[in-house]
């Protein structure tokens, strides 16, 4: 093996077990606020798989282009579609409210 792919190798490594340290040290409640953004980050992805087509000569390099930009595109949609779900729950309701009546159980108004 040559240094530079073992120095790669040492660089995933490490990768791995850094992300792994990171994710694991977030609370719930972050989680999901924290994945929709780096999930939406993909869209450089995206442009590196442009990249890679623009500068493709064989098949293979366009089929791999190809399933790069198509995981990146699906990562950005799904981190979009995760934000707005989650600010959907923060949105007001329209219809009747509810408020506490000191039981802990939540009553109509009417």
């Amino acid at each position: 093996m040559t240094t530079g792919l073992m120095s790669d190798i040492y660089m995933f490594v490490l990768a791995i077990l850094v992300g792994y340290e990171v994710i694991t040290k977030v609370p719930s409640t972050l989680h999901t606020p924290l994945m929709s953004a780096s999930n939406a980050i993909h869209g450089i992805v995206i442009i590196g798989a442009i990249i890679t087509a623009a500068q493709a000569r064989t098949t293979t390099g366009y089929v791999l282009a190809f399933v790069a930009a198509f995981f990146a595109a699906m990562n950005v949609v799904g981190g979009y579609s995760l934000t707005d779900r989650m600010l959907q729950m923060f949105r007001k309701r329209s219809g009747p409210t509810a408020h506490h009546d000191g039981s802990g159980q939540l009553q109509e108004k009417s």
